[in-house]
């Protein structure tokens, strides 16, 4: 019986090409295995994700550095995530080849629900703020009264006590604003005034923006999407190398919703992306020897500049008298990529088929920095990552029959490092999974395939190092389906 590695080949690839690579932003794995088939070849592949990312989240808010103290539980805070995968290719002759690829290649889907008791929901209310705001300003009065005779003999009058008490006991923003008009008419310096109607004014305003975000969840919504045209030239005696290359257009959108005392100043905080298109490159070189299955491809991806504006709103700038509403101009830089891919027959006798995969991103060169929030935040970027990700996949497959073939693999994520931003607080994972296809006709096949991913336990901390919590004993499934049409 001959060795068909066709559908060999086509087995393995609707499992590895399912992907949700834990570090950073990976979500695709960028896979090009679709222009690497022979004869004319399209594909359409459907993946879903459903994660469960939980931990608890630091008793301790403020002050922490370092320390952690195990506080409410998050729950799950990882949102269901899916995306399409569309690849189509034709060989013009037996040297030149083209094709088109899309994929979502980066991506996160996150939020903290409403109804926990955690520190990534918001739970302060726009009284709150308030008195928060006025006590601080109060007590910096009270301060200077320790340095100015005047204003302590002020202060200590029946007059002046029944203003503190009244400032203390201020929780609306009617009374707030009554207590504008109060100013008016009491006997005090004129910088004491100017500072408790400024406090107001800014406290108002502060209340008025965070008390409608009273019992939100963090959220975060990232999408990347992504284009290739690609040529190849295949060269040799045997036409058993192939260069290939070309260009990709790659849109992004993205918003970033800070709930919760996790975030500290930053709470409330608000970022839309507006969409942009930034335009890179692909280039690669592939070997084949079909007489014994073998395939290997080394791909790379440049880095993609995108070149766009933000709008943020920093509520807590409402305290410093500043706007909080902005919109500047932004720029973030997707990481470049390579993968590795490999494969080879093992065993014409068994039908079997070995692969490999190793994929590298440098997630630590990369940043998000929206400048309102590093503006007020003395420099400091929403995301960053402290190291690079490296991915191992290996697998197995065989041939069942003319029609059938299965595919089985295991991987390993190194995650980008560990503490994490609070957006991904996972550390890479172990993976395995299962897949089958099956020839409906000799040229078209239908694959379906599933991935168990375990995920690395994570410390979560802040731009400014504080920990906000532990992610641990969490895990998550993939599953996809592939309809492909090839005619060689």
């Amino acid at each position: 019986m001959s060795f068909k590695f066709r559908a060999l080949t086509l087995a393995v690839a609707t499992i590895s090409s399912i992907s949700a690579h834990a570090a950073g932003l990976d979500r695709s794995g960028q896979d090009v295995s679709a222009f690497l088939q022979d004869g004319t070849y399209a594909e359409a592949v459907y993946t879903y994700i459903d994660a469960d990312v939980s931990g608890h989240d630091n008793a301790i808010r403020s002050g922490a550095g370092t320390t952690y103290t195990k506080g409410n539980a998050t729950g799950d805070m990882a949102e269901t995530y899916d995306f399409f995968r569309y690849g189509v290719k034709t060989d013009l002759n037996d040297s030149i080849s083209i094709g088109v690829l899309y994929d979502e290649p980066f991506g996160a889907a996150v939020q903290h629900e409403n109804g926990t008791n955690s520190n990534f929901v918001t739970h302060t209310t726009g009284e709150q703020a308030i008195q928060g705001a006025l006590n601080r300003t109060l007590a910096g009065i009270q301060e200077q009264a320790k340095q100015d005779a005047t204003l302590a003999a002020i202060l200590s009058t029946p007059t002046g006590q029944s203003l503190v008490s009244t400032v203390q006991n201020v929780k609306t923003i009617e009374q707030a604003q009554g207590l504008q008009q109060l100013l008016a008419a009491q006997t005090l310096p004129a910088t004491t005034k100017q500072q408790l109607n400024t406090a107001l004014n800014n406290a108002i305003n502060y209340a008025q923006d965070i008390g409608t975000k009273t019992n939100q969840g963090t959220n975060v919504e990232i999408r990347a999407h992504n284009v290739a045209a690609l040529v190849g030239v295949k060269l040799g005696k045997n036409k058993q190398f192939q260069v290939y290359g070309g260009p990709q257009a790659q849109n992004l959108t993205g918003e970033v919703h800070l709930r919760g005392t996790a975030y500290q100043a930053a709470t409330g905080y608000d970022a839309v992306i507006s969409p942009d298109t930034a335009f890179g490159w692909v280039a690669g070189v592939a070997y084949s020897k079909p007489e014994i299955a073998l395939k290997a491809s080394l791909t790379y991806r440049s880095e993609m500049e995108h070149e766009t504006t933000i709008s943020e709103n920093f509520p807590a700038r409402n305290m410093l008298g500043k706007e909080a509403h902005t919109t500047k101009p932004f720029t973030v830089t997707l990481p470049e990529s390579y993968n590795l891919d490999f494969q080879t027959g093992l065993s014409a006798k068994h039908r079997l088929l070995g692969t490999a995969k190793v994929r590298y991103v440098p997630w630590s060169d990369f940043t998000i920095e929206p400048p309102t929030y590093k503006e007020t935040t003395g420099g400091l970027a929403i995301a960053s990552y402290s190291k690079d990700q490296w991915g191992v996949e290996l697998g197995l497959a065989k041939q069942v029959n003319d029609k059938l073939a299965v595919s089985g693999n295991v991987g390993w994520d190194s995650g980008a490092g560990n503490p994490v931003t609070t957006l991904v607080p996972i550390e890479g994972y172990y993976s395995v999974g299962l897949g089958a296809k099956y020839n409906i006709t000799p040229e078209w096949a239908l694959s379906a395939g599933a991935k168990y991913l375990k995920f690395g336990d994570a410390t979560a901390q802040l731009p400014n190092k504080l920990i906000a919590g532990e992610f641990d004993d969490n895990d998550g499934y993939i599953v996809g389906v592939k309809l492909s049409y090839q005619k060689k």
